[in-house]
């Protein structure tokens, strides 16, 4: 703001450079080499052209196109005024849903597009550290699996983050609620897509990114049923050269791993697990947090308990049937998953896989299931 000096290309919202000083750099060059004219007084001028051109040309350099363009987008501002008029004053009837830190509402921008607009309850302690955490976690983050800002709201007694509109909601919705219904490939492409993410956060940046908080209320399906992770609400970035952070803030009871609940202390590993967790729920239908798994009965002991008596024992009633035409196939499927699912959700950290490791292999399974069967 009020750089007068600033000059590049229009892409860059600035004003253009002047280069009639590169221009006529130039024709004295071609000159004075035409004509012979090795004067004092050319060469000086010369000199002094050279560096003119040369500052001229260092303030007109740019940065690659990409990061540019998303840096401006996500410097870009807006008001409370018009997100309270695209969600009609937050009104009720356009709250999607409801977290540890505020609200979530669905609105529709001046220029027609739709979005998801989370709004910070200031009142709750931790919400100021949870808008900065998530506004640095998620500033440099462009992936086609990741919930994508689109603009925030920040003023003394207003915070708000703008996010693309995820038409078919959460993966929670899709497992718990009655009417909805995902068939086998759709829950593989699924987890592909959350592994994919979680990946990319992990290795996709020079400082990792853990997430802390992955569950299936916080993965989000577009209208073509693709998944993007969200809310970075307790997301911490580790240090150059630091494996491991501490932490006072707790995630979801079920989903955190051992080292996670009972020290604070997080890692990569600690999404590996979390990702274990979701991906035993996601084919067997059951949560981390029934009553069904009571005291020292975890969800996955049940699994790892369970497992060697066969899918049909473990998976979701309405996924496999004995009457399907592919029982076996879709059975071998989920067992090599929930066997995955065993190896990420491992008690030890250093014996939980990677996340690069479970997107091949994840991808592998995706493609001997499509091998042997038309109609899943």
């Amino acid at each position: 703001m009020k750089n007068y000096a600033l000059c590049g290309p229009p892409r860059l919202l600035v004003p253009p450079c002047k280069n009639d000083i590169h221009e006529n750099s130039q024709m004295i060059i071609l000159h004075a080499l035409r004509y012979g004219l090795p004067t004092i007084g050319v060469v000086v001028l010369l000199i002094v052209l050279t560096i003119m051109y040369r500052r001229c040309q260092s303030r007109s350099t740019t940065l690659p196109i990409k990061d540019d363009l998303l840096s401006l987008k996500r410097l870009r501002r807006t008001s409370h005024a018009e997100l309270s008029q695209a969600t009609n004053g937050f009104e009720e009837s356009n709250m999607l849903g409801s977290g540890s830190f505020g609200y979530v509402y669905k609105g529709r921008l001046l220029d027609g597009m739709e979005v998801a607009i989370k709004v910070f309850n200031l009142q709750t302690e931790g919400a100021f550290r949870s808008f900065d955490i998530e506004c640095d976690a998620m500033r440099n983050i462009v992936h086609r699996n990741i919930v994508k800002v689109i603009t925030c709201c920040s003023s003394v007694n207003f915070k708000a983050l703008v996010l693309d509109y995820m038409s078919n909601g959460n993966l929670e919705k899709w497992l718990h609620s009655k009417n909805y219904f995902l068939n086998l490939i759709q829950r593989v492409e699924i987890m592909i897509d959350v592994a994919s993410a979680i990946e990319h956060l992990h290795n996709g940046h020079p400082t990792p990114i853990i997430h802390c908080d992955l569950k299936p209320n916080n993965i989000l399906l577009d209208e073509d049923m693709v998944a993007h992770v969200g809310d970075f609400g307790i997301a911490k970035l580790l240090g150059e050269g630091y494996l491991m952070k501490h932490t006072m803030t707790l995630a979801t009871i079920g989903y955190m791993a051992p080292e996670f609940g009972s020290a604070g202390i997080v890692s990569v590993k600690c999404d590996v697990y979390s990702y274990g967790i979701v991906l035993i729920e996601t084919f067997t239908k059951k949560k981390p947090t029934d009553n069904f798994f009571a005291e020292e009965r975890t969800i996955r002991h049940w699994m790892e308990s369970s497992l060697p008596q066969g899918a049909i024992e473990i998976a979701d009633v309405d996924l496999l049937k004995r009457e399907d035409e592919y029982f076996i196939v879709k059975a071998n499927c989920i067992s090599s998953i929930m066997e995955l699912a065993l190896n990420c959700s491992a008690e030890l950290p250093e014996k939980r896989k990677d996340m690069k490791d479970v997107v091949v292999e994840l991808k592998k399974i995706k493609q001997r299931l499509l091998n042997n069967i038309k109609h899943v």
